[in-house]
């Protein structure tokens, strides 16, 4: 009996150990910052043709790109965006899952004009946020650059791939 009790006390201890020693390493690992990475020119009109600023923009145009968008992104810097690109026009709604920074989302149409706004998307927050009529694109900048920038619902993008 005694030695059933000290082979089940040294699996009991190592099984430990390698529990302990697993959670340390795990508490060691740093997360790695999601650098930007220019992908596009994306430039911002009034309705009446006037120009406002151009940004660079990463491209989110398949499944994966926009359901990750700035997940998990610490900054965004004034002059950079991510344009999200479907297939077709349609009602969208985004949340802002793992989103770490405040948001304006811009939904835009097919024709690159600006149907409805999410302005200052809270970080983290589950919340759907509706685009009010079917869109086709949809921009996000740093929260409160909408306001600042002045845009309205009729201004436009033109956008490239650099």
């Amino acid at each position: 009996m005694p030695k059933f009790f000290i082979y089940t006390l040294s699996i009991t201890l190592a099984l430990a150990s390698l529990s302990c020693k697993q959670e340390e390493g795990n508490k060691s690992i740093a997360p790695t910052e999601i650098a930007f990475t220019k992908e596009g020119e994306l430039s911002l009109f009034k309705n009446d043709g006037t120009f406002i600023r151009t940004i660079d923009i990463e491209i989110a145009d398949d499944d994966y790109q926009r359901e990750t968008g700035l997940m998990h992104r610490s900054s965004l810097k004034e002059s950079q965006g991510m344009l999200f690109v479907f297939e077709q026009e349609e009602q969208r709604g985004f949340f802002m899952k793992n989103t770490l920074i405040p948001l304006d989302l811009i939904y835009l149409n097919k024709e690159g004009v600006i149907v409805s706004f999410a302005e200052n998307a809270k970080p983290e927050d589950l919340t759907t946020l509706p685009s009010q009529v079917p869109a086709q694109y949809v921009l996000e900048i740093n929260g409160g650059l909408s306001e600042e920038w002045v845009l309205e619902v009729g201004d436009s993008i033109k956008w490239e791939r650099k």
